[in-house]
Parts: structure tokens; C-alpha cells; sequence
């Protein structure tokens, strides 16, 4: 049976200050209506049932996730106790899937993605659980195609194609995964057509990817299998928390993906976008006669090439300024140059160095 494993416990740092420890990027309304984490689970809609979803995020946001997903199950939100990075998330996630379905297929996904399209979503998934249902040790992951050499994303090199059936997208083993390029590279890359981008979604047995744990990360794996002991005791909290703090943190790529045999790698037939930061907000809102990308009620005078977003009626007004990025939030504003994005990280650092928590 197929289960899909939402990632959920980012902080979303470059969101700030929208995004906070309590409601990060995941649990905010950038792209539409609907939050980034109800759009994940919208999208499975007639794929997966609603008690096959498992979301895994940090411990303080299981509430917060509860009330936005009412029809997820208590028993579907997994709160782990730290940061630990996706390798012991997805351990974590395979763990309590194998308990109940042992022969599960797992859909491992972010939770903090776009995608306009989810019946060409839907499909792909199922594409990739068929090729994973003949071929148990098979690893299945999704490549989209670039359109320019982003040095922000790791890299797929493509191998030999698959022959797929009438209707499936394109399929190819995967030669090599590469991790983020310098600008050269990335052109080299984009150049070749023969990388993707690497858009972190998997398809796999659940047995498969405990067994790739198992072998490739022992000690990792020890504490999982200490957790999944405890299972259902009165001591399974304090085992959680004891045994993942101890786990030292690794991506799933550096974990099992770099390393593994029969990976193959399907070219993305849905639309994606990743999100990553306030400028993204213009290829998703677009913009207008100005230039403008505005989420706020706002006045501008002589203002071009901004991104602006505000919180309910408060009014947000602009004079002479052009390429900025304006949030306000009740407590925090923020305004920058869109060329210094990248330096938000750097602020958010400041402010928890200043002991300012409660604007985090």
C-alpha cells in the first residue's frame, strides 16, 4: 500500500519575518489560499487516504499542524524532539510505517513545495510505486528539468533511459547525484541536458530504505530501532527524545543516495517551484504595471520592482524606492535590498545573538 511521509520540520529562515519557530514557512499562505502544508496534503487527494499520511516535523509545531490538518489522523503527526536533518527523519517516518505495513511503498516529500499541477503530480507518483512494485530494491527519485544553472539546488546526471509504457514521463537510471555548483558548473550542467535538478521527492519500500539505513548508517540506525522498541509503552517519549538527540544528523542524500545501486530518476511531468525565498513569490503572484509583487493593501508612488506583504489592514505605503523587499508583520518589519535576500539568514542570527526570542 502507498504511504506518503510529508518533511515538515523546517524553519524557513529566508521567510523571516513572516516565517517563525512556532509558524514557519510550511504552516504560511504564500502561493494561494491555502497553506504550503495543506496544498501538500491537498494534492495527494485520491492517491493516498488521509490515515496513510505521515507528517514529521518538529515537536513544537504538532499542534499547529493538527489544527491545519483536521482530517490527518493524531497518530499521522510525528514530532521529533530536535533538528536532525532528513536522514533520521525518514528513518524515523519508515520505522512506524513498517510496523503496521511491512511491504508499504513510501512517497517522501517536503511539505514547503508548489506544485500547480497535481493530477500530473498524482501520476508521477504513481509511475514511480509501479516501478518500485517491480523492482523492490529499487530507489525512485524526480529530476526537474532546469531552466537556468541555479547554484541552489543539487544536481541529477541521468544515465541510461528506461523503456516506459504509453502516456509515463521519461525514466532513466541515474549516472550520479552532484551536489551544489559554482556558477561554471551549473552552466556546464544546464549546457550537457543531461542533469536535473534534484527535487527531493522519493519513492521507495519502506524496507528498502531501513535496510539501506541499516548498512550505511549503523549507528543511526541503532537509536531508530531503540525508538521502535519502545513503541507504545508508557516510556516511548522519553526514549524518543533520549535516543534521536543522540543521533548525529545527515542528509538522505549524503545518508543512502549518493551510494545506492538501481536508482532511477524520472523527469517531472508537474510543475514545481521550491519557494526558497521572498523573491519567489514573483514567478508565483506575478505582477503588476509597476513591476510589483504585492500581498498587502498598499499605496506606492514612483515604486517598481518590489515585493511587498503586509498582515490584515494595515496600510503599507511606498515613495521613490525600486528592487526592495518590505515585510510587515504585528511585531517586525522588514525592509531590504532583493540583491541581499541571501543576508536574512544573517539577520536572523543577529536578532537570536541580541536574545531578541520572541521575535523568532
Amino acid at each position: 500500500m502507498l504511504h506518503a511521509i510529508i518533511m515538515a520540520g523546517g524553519a524557513g529562515t529566508r521567510f523571516w519575518p513572516a516565517s517563525r519557530k512556532l509558524e514557519p514557512k510550511q504552516l504560511l499562505r504564500l502561493a494561494g489560499e491555502r497553506t504550503m502544508i495543506q496544498s501538500t496534503v491537498d494534492r495527494l487527494a485520491g492517491l493516498v487516504p488521509a490515515e496513510n499520511v505521515l507528517i514529521v516535523t518538529n515537536h513544537q509545531l504538532v499542534e499547529a499542524i493538527a489544527a491545519q490538518l483536521p482530517q490527518v489522523p493524531a497518530e499521522g503527526i510525528l514530532g521529533e524532539p530536535c533538528k536532525r536533518d532528513t536522514a533520521p527523519c525518514i528513518g524515523l517516518a519508515a520505522l512506524q510505517v513498517a510496523r503496521d505495513d511491512p511491504d508499504a511503498v513510501m512517497a517522501v516529500m517536503p511539505s514547503d513545495h508548489v506544485i500547480p499541477t497535481p493530477e500530473a503530480f498524482r501520476a508521477a507518483i504513481g509511475q514511480a510505486a509501479a516501478l518500485v512494485e517491480a523492482a523492490p530494491d529499487r530507489i525512485v527519485t524526480f529530476g526537474i528539468r532546469p531552466t537556468y544553472p541555479a547554484e541552489i539546488f543539487g544536481y541529477i546526471q541521468r544515465g541510461t533511459a528506461l523503456t516506459v509504457a504509453d502516456g509515463d514521463a521519461p525514466a532513466f537510471a541515474v549516472a550520479q547525484f552532484r551536489e551544489k555548483p559554482d556558477a561554471v558548473t551549473a552552466q556546464e550542467y544546464l549546457d550537457s541536458g543531461d542533469f536535473y535538478w534534484n527535487a527531493g521527492i522519493f519513492v521507495w519500500k519502506a524496507a528498502k530504505i531501513l535496510k539501506e539505513l541499516e548498512q550505511r548508517q549503523p549507528e543511526m540506525f541503532a537509536h531508530l530501532q531503540a525508538i521502535e522498541a519502545a513503541a507504545g509503552s508508557d516510556r516511548y517519549a522519553d526514549v524518543l527524545r533520549e535516543e534521536f538527540t543522540a543521533i548525529e544528523g545527515v542528509s538522505i542524500d549524503y545518508a543512502v543516495m549518493e551510494h545506492a545501486t538501481d536508482v532511477v530518476v524520472i523527469e517531472a511531468p508537474f510543475e514545481w517551484d521550491d519557494v526558497g525565498n521572498w523573491p519567489s513569490l514573483e514567478r508565483l503572484r506575478g505582477v503588476d504595471a509597476s513591476n510589483n509583487t504585492v500581498d498587502a493593501k498598499h499605496l506606492g508612488i514612483d515604486t517598481s520592482g518590489c515585493i511587498i506583504r503586509g498582515t490584515d489592514d494595515h496600510l503599507i505605503t511606498t515613495l521613490g524606492v525600486s528592487d526592495c523587499i518590505i515585510v510587515q508583520t504585528p511585531d517586525a518589519t522588514l525592509v531590504a535590498d532583493r540583491r541581499s535576500e541571501e543576508s536574512i539568514r544573517q539577520l536572523v542570527k543577529l536578532i537570536e545573538e541580541r536574545g531578541w526570542q520572541e521575535y523568532l
